[in-house]
């Protein structure tokens, strides 16, 4: 599809929305899986202002309601696939709901509609604060909170196509879920810089290295986990990967291990981004120069890299002062790709944003004095055991430089004694055979007795999101004696 089809699909389908009487502010939903479809809705949803809401199709009926009538959606676009949760919200939602199947051939078809209607611009024209964009938050300690997207979120989060080496020459692949800023954010960055994007609708291992090598890829973003998936596949350190420029990694630091494999198999640059929804994808970034599987530099990694030119970032204590240099504390964060809030919920906004427009991220970290950026944890993972505050990524770090050690988890789970106990749960790279043993005195050599894993379980694999981010809650549910 060129940008002149794209231009003109668009133009169509926002004056099928307008036929199905949006307007500016009008919340208009899709349930799909990676397609240039839902592309299209968030283009066609801001030629008339209205805001665009890409949905989960991972989620349940009931769970798409809940979203539905959080956001007060009047469209539903969906793909066939997902019929039986489209026949559960009606149920739910009644005749206020307007649906429009994405393929097929009913009433209110996609392609037949659009075929049919105007095909020039409806001209709207908004403002930089206009809310394009309605991302709602994974859910995982409470209800999925819709993320306000701004235009001028949207403007600044495709500034980053400059460092990440972006042009009218790239094919970009859209890997990640397009319900996700990683995904939809790297698209939306990728047309921004005139590049050709190729978005897959589903995620294997093989299947995206056939995409790579058979498309002439230069550009990707995954995470860690997928990569990981990627250098296993019988052969993939054969294949050419001359036109890759760059693979950009995110939502977790990747280990030592696994960054060595991923050099020898695709011998091209690798660097880390870090970001959250509300802040509309990366503020900080780690270089290549920077990535190194031995030496001085190899700490590095585990930093996420300094922040964007455009970016401010500090670290607090809970009595909200700015912390020393190299001290830990929540970090902060205020630029132009920083939401404005939540969808009508003004305490958590509150909460969330303080009146000088810094976000507090709910990540702990620590700036050193080179101005890298580490993130230390979640502050809603952090375990504690025997009164100490335990980190589990501090912990993770030290289990991934264990050789042939692929993926790794530590979770608090309880404990009678201690009231919670430190638990690492870890996947061994292909070919590897692993000793819990040995791993507890790896680890019990790097940290203090009370931070090294109380238990340790070799797994096949970890439970993974739809972005390929390892899902603590699951593995706390697992490992609950509760």
């Amino acid at each position: 599809m060129t940008f002149a089809e794209l231009d003109l699909r668009t133009s169509r389908l926002a004056n099928v929305l307008l036929d199905l009487g949006c307007r500016s502010g009008t919340r208009v939903a899709v349930v799909d899986r990676g397609s240039t479809q839902v592309v299209e809705i968030v283009l066609a949803a801001a030629k008339i202002g209205a805001v665009a809401i890409p949905i989960n199709w991972r989620l349940s009926g009931a769970e798409v309601a809940e979203v539905l009538a959080d956001a007060d959606a009047r469209v539903l676009f969906f793909h066939s696939e997902f019929e039986g949760v489209v026949s559960a919200v009606q149920a739910s939602e009644g005749a206020k709901l307007r649906v429009v199947k994405i393929d097929g051939s009913e009433e209110f078809d996609y392609e037949a509609r659009s075929a049919g209607a105007s095909s020039v611009d409806p001209g709207w024209r908004g403002s930089l604060d206009d809310v394009v964009l309605q991302l709602y938050t994974s859910g995982t300690t409470a209800k999925p909170k819709g993320v306000l997207t701004s235009n001028r979120n949207l403007e600044a989060c495709t500034r980053t196509g400059g460092p990440w080496g972006f042009d009218e020459s790239s094919v970009s692949l859209c890997a990640m879920p397009l319900f996700h800023i990683g995904g939809l954010g790297w698209a939306l960055v990728g047309l921004a810089n005139g590049a050709h994007n190729v978005v897959l609708p589903e995620f294997t291992p093989a299947g995206l290295l056939e995409v790579l090598e058979g498309m002439s890829i230069t550009n990707t973003f995954l995470v860690p986990s997928v990569i990981g998936m990627l250098v296993d596949v019988p052969g993939a350190r054969e294949r050419n990967f001359a036109t890759l420029r760059s693979i950009a990694y995110g939502s977790s630091p990747i280990t030592p291990w696994v960054l060595k494999r991923a050099l020898e198999t695709f011998r091209k640059p690798l660097f880390q981004v870090y970001g959250l929804t509300e802040t509309h994808g990366a503020v900080t970034q780690l270089d290549s120069c920077d990535h190194a599987v031995d030496g001085e530099k190899v700490g590095l990694l585990r930093s996420v890299g300094k922040p964007y030119p455009w970016v401010d970032l500090k670290v607090m204590s809970p009595e909200g002062e700015e912390v020393a240099v190299g001290e830990a504390g929540e970090i902060y964060v205020r630029s132009p790709q920083t939401t404005e809030g939540y969808y009508r919920r003004p305490e958590e906004t509150a909460a969330a944003i303080d009146t000088d427009g810094w976000f507090h991220t709910g990540d702990v970290g620590r700036v050193d004095s080179e101005g890298y950026v580490y993130i230390t944890d979640r502050m809603k993972d952090m375990i504690i055991t025997g009164g100490e505050n335990v980190y589990p990524i501090e912990v993770e770090s030290v289990i991934a430089d264990y050789p042939g050690v692929s993926q790794v988890a530590v979770i608090g789970v309880e404990d009678p004694l201690w009231g919670e106990a430190v638990k690492a749960v870890v996947v061994a790279a292909a070919g590897h055979q692993l000793d819990t043993d040995s791993i507890s005195g790896f680890v019990r050599s790097r940290l203090a007795g009370y931070k090294c894993p109380k238990s340790i379980e070799i797994v096949t694999e970890l439970p993974l999101g739809a972005t390929g981010k390892i899902l603590k809650r699951e593995l706390r549910a697992r490992y609950s004696t509760v």
